[in-house]
């Protein structure tokens, strides 16, 4: 089997002057991630690594760059899952990580549990030697300056929901092993302790070597009230391609409940799509060599592996 990531760094409205910063980011994650695969790593390690790329963007809204809560606070959720086994681990609500997906990580291995939250995630990560941080080295200034117009009385909550919420992983490697992994800051000016989809099971993420793998984003709830990435793999068993049933599901989606979003998905025979309903979605993908990678509905930008890391 030919390996296969594809990266997605959040469906939603991406600001002119961030544009490139996410194109760039998203580009380099596929490329750490791909690099994994390319010497015989495994898929879990690929998006892991991925994502953790994204996480410490501050472009992103995962780990450094996540947006805050109602108080001012940084919260965030995280899930990985491995296609193999059907293992899964997650975290939500965790506060003072740098890296949450390393945190789902070691839920996954290290516990007979898939989710912990809050404190007690806090509290795990602490005996499994997960350095703690000042939450003040995960808030960027745009992140608090997005959080205060929130806070003034003619404010549109409903303009920053439109804001990318999520990053995410998915990947196939050369023993045909499939694996996802998404994290999230979540919704700008949630309530505290709101966890969206992101940490949820079949909602911001699956992974079942028989089929696929899918990490979602934006917006959470709705995902959650279709089970988005269980729905589009439900499609592929039904004979879909990876594109077929991500429109399909996004679509239902959006007349069912109202909600946009965006999926990444690759399949079990390295087949791949990169869908959103929402103005924009950076991703980025390698497969054979080849990076590709976007924003905009249609645009696809195309470059060797060894050009991508010359232009470094």
């Amino acid at each position: 089997m030919k390996p296969v990531i594809v990266v997605h760094g959040g469906a939603g409205r991406i600001f002119k002057d961030r544009e490139e910063g996410a194109r760039s980011g998203v580009t380099r994650a596929a490329m750490k991630g791909y690099s994994i695969l390319k010497q015989g790593g495994n898929a879990l390690d690929a998006v892991e690594e991925a994502v953790t790329s994204m996480e410490d963007d501050p472009h992103f809204n995962a780990g450094c760059g996540s947006v805050l809560n109602e108080k001012g606070e940084v919260e965030m959720d995280a899930i990985i899952m491995d296609g193999k086994s059907l293992a899964s681990g997650a975290v939500s609500a965790v506060k003072c990580i740098a890296n949450p997906i390393k945190l789902a990580r070691l839920v996954m291995e290290k516990t007979e549990h898939m989710l912990l939250t809050d404190h007690g995630a806090n509290l795990f990560a602490k005996a499994m030697g997960v350095p703690e941080i000042p939450g003040e080295k995960l808030i960027t200034e745009r992140s608090r300056e997005r959080w205060s117009k929130n806070l003034e009385p003619d404010s549109n909550p409903q303009e920053f929901k439109k804001d990318p919420g999520t990053v995410g992983a998915v990947a196939i490697d050369n023993e045909g092993n499939v694996a996802c992994a998404t994290s999230t800051g979540g919704l700008t000016n949630k309530l505290v302790g709101r966890v969206g989809d992101s940490a949820c099971i079949g909602s911001g993420g699956y992974a079942d070597n028989h089929v696929g793998a899918i990490s979602t984003t934006g917006h959470g709830e709705s995902m959650m009230k279709v089970v988005l990435a269980r729905l589009i793999l439900y499609h592929m068993e039904q004979g879909m391609s990876p594109m077929e049933a991500a429109d399909t599901a996004l679509n239902y989606m959006k007349t069912r409940v109202g909600g946009l979003g965006g999926v990444i998905v690759v399949s079990n025979s390295g087949d791949w799509a990169a869908r959103f309903s929402t103005k924009q979605m950076s991703w980025a993908t390698v497969k054979d060599d080849q990076l590709q990678y976007g924003i905009y509905t249609g645009e696809i930008h195309t470059s060797s592996v060894a050009e991508a890391l010359e232009s470094k």
